[in-house]
């Protein structure tokens, strides 16, 4: 058997089980607003609380989408354990992205997984899907929840 397959049978009993949760987050103004200009995107409901307030549901500024989506990387090497013999890990895609709750500005966010799978791709490769949720503090809906690829080369 080949050190991929060893090492996928090695993470299945991982697999269902959630990890820890990461640290909170806080998506304060002076982030959202630096990821606005970074992307481009300076929608008001991102950098205008008054008018956000005034022609929204929103009492203020709510977060990029994909401002709270990319937090998933800070979430991930705090709680992820690296794979034995990994000489790199790279973003491999998404199986699905849903956004389900806006993140308002000055809130606290963190990340949740649980391994969903782990698979041999050829012999130096594993190809692992977590489902991630990103939570708002104090809120009963999760920002995002979203099936996360990565591949780790070995």
């Amino acid at each position: 058997m080949n050190r991929a397959n060893n090492i996928c049978e090695k993470l299945t009993p991982c697999i269902g089980k959630p990890l820890p949760p990461s640290r909170w987050i806080e998506m304060d103004q002076a982030r959202i607003t630096a990821f606005a200009n970074v992307t481009e995107d300076h929608q008001f409901i991102h950098l205008d609380p008054d008018r956000t307030a005034a022609e929204t549901p929103f009492d203020g500024t709510i977060a990029h989408g994909y401002l709270t989506l990319s937090m998933a990387s800070a979430f991930a090497y705090e709680v992820m354990q690296g794979i034995e013999g990994q000489t790199a890990s790279v973003n491999y895609g998404f199986e699905k992205i849903r956004f389900l709750a806006p993140v308002p500005g000055g809130s606290r966010i963190r990340g949740n997984f649980v391994l969903k799978s782990a698979m041999p791709k050829g012999e130096s490769a594993i190809l692992q899907m977590h489902g991630l949720s990103i939570e708002i503090e104090g809120a009963d809906t999760p920002a995002l929840v979203a099936d996360w690829l990565t591949l780790h080369q070995l």
